[in-house]
């Protein structure tokens, strides 16, 4: 039943049946998408219903200072993120009808007093367009394997054929003028960038150094790999990633060919010319395959962690081994997790759809005097909620907003913290007293800090990862999440 070609025309046929708005421009400009798809398998299971809960797309990050203390923009706009976002909304409207007595399609009564549980044959699966940014984008490259993106050469002829959309892009980007030269590899990674850049052809993998557990370090062995065939195909470089290593930890290397990353590290997304504090998604998956995708919150009224029992991957460079290590091994040593959370690695598959606005195709469609290729600058939610399933955003705001709009209800993201908060708090108030879970009894629950830290669960499983795991994961800053 999970087929994954299925799952990726069933995701990229949702994304062509919603408005135009927000999406890519044909041609000209990419993105990439992610969704969450419920499973629901009949008694007999034979019977499987497969449907699209929540999609997003995007590939922005807004920077540390333009981060919000109201919790009224939304930092992350990545695929993935913006799909877990909009199936949260998807859940909380499900708890709704199941607090309300209007029945769920995804939640029955648990034992424990007020909390809830997936009815028998439920689950969760995440499909997206592309590797997640940061530690599943650094892969290998072998002589035998296309590369992801057609070479691009400059307008003035064929000064370099091998450097990626994506430097060509950066380029532009960083002030170059349109028809220079392509700069050289190394002057590139310095560049600033503004959002994911994993599609590069030139950054490489420093497979000898010891990242945060020992389990993870690589031999060179590593580097030579043998296909189905078993022909022996040298590594030569590596796919690259645009996510900066967290601070206090193992550096990128930055050595030409094979040793320009360090594999196995947490990973902050590049934002506009700004550091940002968004983890990758690499890194937000792995935790989410421990903590569940549920967030801390929803964790009040669950009696189990939700997990995503699969992840698949549209057509691009990929990996099996490089993805096992982000998401899967260096989180499989974490033990000691409280009731209701387990490791619960999700199974990886690869699709060989690929998806029509990805930067590959975007480069192939490309047509002299489009302008130069650029990532959309828009990030589309939507889920199947009765309100306002769609979510257009730019910037961390409402797409479309004007200056003055800012700081207001109408210029929020419905996926922002404040917007997601207050859902929730709707929610308890829509749960009768007498079936509230014991953690949300409390009178002293004010901001979204005091309900997140009152998830006594979530946060004991929070702390046995980050010891165990990432030691090196950045704390929020209270202060950004002390809003009503």
């Amino acid at each position: 039943p999970c087929d994954p070609q299925n799952i990726a025309k069933l995701c990229y046929e949702r994304f062509s049946q919603l408005p135009r708005r927000g999406k890519p421009e044909p041609g000209r400009e990419w993105t990439l998408l992610a969704a969450v798809l419920q499973i629901t398998r009949g008694a007999d299971s034979h019977s499987v219903a497969m449907e699209v809960v929540s999609l997003g797309t995007g590939t922005k990050c807004i920077g540390q200072t333009a981060m919000s203390p109201t919790g009224d923009v939304l930092n992350d706009s990545h695929a993935e993120v913006i799909a877990r976002r909009g199936c949260i909304r998807y859940l909380i409207q499900e708890l709704h009808g199941a607090v309300s007595g209007r029945g769920s399609s995804v939640f029955c009564a648990a034992d424990e007093r007020g909390k809830w549980k997936l009815r028998p044959g439920v689950s969760f699966l995440l499909f997206t367009s592309h590797t997640p940014c940061g530690d599943a984008s650094i892969i290998p490259m072998t002589d035998s394997q296309p590369q992801p993106c057609p070479p691009v050469t400059s307008v003035k002829g064929h000064e370099q054929t091998d450097g990626g959309g994506d430097l060509k892009r950066k380029a532009e980007e960083s002030g170059e003028v349109q028809n220079s030269k392509q700069p050289r590899l190394e002057e590139t990674a310095e560049m600033k960038e503004e959002d994911r850049g994993d599609t590069e052809q030139c950054g490489s993998l420093n497979f000898n150094k010891t990242s945060e557990t020992p389990s993870q370090t690589s031999s060179s062995a590593d580097l030579a790999q043998t296909d189905g065939a078993g022909l022996h195909h040298q590594v030569s470089d590596i796919h690259r990633t645009g996510a900066k290593c967290v601070l206090g930890g193992p550096a990128d290397p930055l050595q030409p060919g094979v040793r320009y990353h360090s594999p196995g590290v947490l990973r902050v997304k590049p934002g506009r010319g700004e550091p940002t504090l968004s983890l990758s998604c690499s890194d937000k998956m792995a935790r989410w395959g421990v903590l569940g995708f549920q967030g801390a919150l929803l964790s009040h009224y669950l009696q189990e962690a939700l997990y995503f029992s699969t992840v698949v991957v549209g057509k691009c460079p990929y990996d099996q081994e490089v993805m096992q290590r982000a998401l899967v091994t260096r989180c499989a040593c974490v033990s000691d997790l409280p009731a209701g959370f387990s490791v619960r690695p999700p199974e990886l598959l690869q699709a060989t759809l690929e998806f029509p606005f990805s930067q590959a195709q975007t480069e192939l469609q490309h047509q002299a005097g489009q302008g130069r290729i650029s990532p959309c600058g828009a990030a589309i939610s939507w889920c199947n909620i009765t309100e306002q399933p769609l979510d257009v955003t730019a910037n961390g705001y409402k797409h479309g907003v004007t200056k003055k709009a800012l700081g207001t209800a109408k210029a929020r993201s419905l996926l922002c913290k404040l917007e997601l908060f207050h859902s929730f708090l709707s929610l308890v108030s829509a749960t009768d007293p007498s079936a509230l879970p014991n953690s949300l009894r409390k009178a002293e629950l004010q901001t979204y800090w005091d309900y997140k830290q009152a998830s006594q669960s979530y946060q004991q499983a929070w702390q046995q990862l980050r010891s165990q795991a990432f030691p090196l994961w950045p704390r929020s800053d209270r202060n950004l999440l002390l809003f009503h």
